[in-house]
């Protein structure tokens, strides 16, 4: 019995990895999605419209059962926290984008697995240790390499500004969406928590395009635009939101952050892979470092509280 449970803990476990795997190159892709669109429709809207679109395509699989009806009404006041730091997020991103720019966004958002644990520290009792630190700190190195394309100068240059620090208040809460879902899960059903997640994440959203006074534009998303918004909707919103949630329930926080290593890296293959564009061989060593920096947080076995 024992070693039945040791053998399915594994299994979770390996799943588990291979969902953010899969939901680290759905997001990478996201990032050419977006660019596409952002050009048409503000990107407030953007979001507000993928999460309205991810609602109604998850909203009949949630009627189907009546007992996932009733639990919507169990999850919603815990899918509003949750949806909320996931929502800040992205407010604060395009927020800082008026000020900064996204080569900043980029290199601060190496920060996050960093962050994350700190927050698993206080909030989940997960311990930090040296070791620990090192292998964060040189995964900021290896992503900061790819993102600077290995030119010491740019990195150099690198400065703060208001808008820097408007992302760092996104980049905190991110990491509070992560550690807010392995503290509030209660053996939801994944489905109807994703579905909860995104309703709340569409009224936060809605809030947000009227306090910031941004039109709608939806109008805008036809011809070509629209593979794009359906990428955005199933791939990077609904599949990620699953793949995620499902992981950091069995992983913990910061072990599925620290893929975040990895995001340059993805972007960098994507855009051989879809557009033809070369890799600079000057980049190689940053990905394998942050490669290295990810492998190494995925081996710790160190534990944290589980929620009561």
């Amino acid at each position: 019995m024992g070693m039945h449970m040791v053998s399915v803990g594994i299994i979770t476990n390996i799943k588990s990895h291979l969902y953010v795997l899969l939901a680290t190159l759905l997001v990478a892709g996201s990032f050419l999605a977006s660019e596409k669109l952002s050009s048409l429709i503000n990107p407030i809207s953007l979001t507000l419209l993928r999460f309205v679109c991810s609602v109604v395509l998850l909203l009949p699989f949630v009627l189907i059962k009546n007992e996932w009806l009733h639990k919507v009404l169990i999850m919603l006041p815990r899918a509003a926290i949750m949806s909320f730091f996931y929502s800040l997020f992205f407010i604060c991103f395009f927020e800082s984008l008026k000020t900064t720019t996204s080569l900043n966004t980029g290199t601060l958002y190496t920060l996050v697995p960093f962050f994350t644990a700190l927050i698993s520290f206080f909030i989940l009792g997960t311990a930090v240790s040296p070791a620990k630190l090192l292998i964060y700190f040189l995964g900021v190195i290896g992503t900061c390499w790819v993102i600077f394309n290995g030119e010491i100068d740019l990195f150099l240059a690198f400065s703060l500004s208001k808008g820097d620090f408007i992302f760092i208040i996104g980049a905190l809460s991110m990491c509070s969406f992560s550690v807010s879902m392995k503290l509030l899960y209660r053996n939801d059903d994944m489905i109807v928590l994703v579905f909860c997640t995104l309703v709340c994440g569409a009224i936060w959203m809605l809030l947000a395009l009227l306090i910031f006074g941004q039109p709608f534009a939806w109008h805008l998303v036809k011809g070509p635009a629209v593979f794009n918004m359906v990428y955005l909707v199933l791939g990077a919103t609904i599949a990620t939101s699953y793949l995620f949630q499902s992981a950091t329930v069995t992983l913990g926080p910061s072990k599925v952050m620290a893929y975040t290593y990895l995001n340059p890296a993805v972007v960098v293959l994507l855009l051989l892979l879809i557009d033809g564009v070369a890799i600079n061989f000057i980049i190689l060593p940053g990905i394998l470092l942050s490669t290295l920096a990810t492998i190494f947080l995925q081996l710790d076995s160190t534990k944290s509280k589980a929620p009561s």
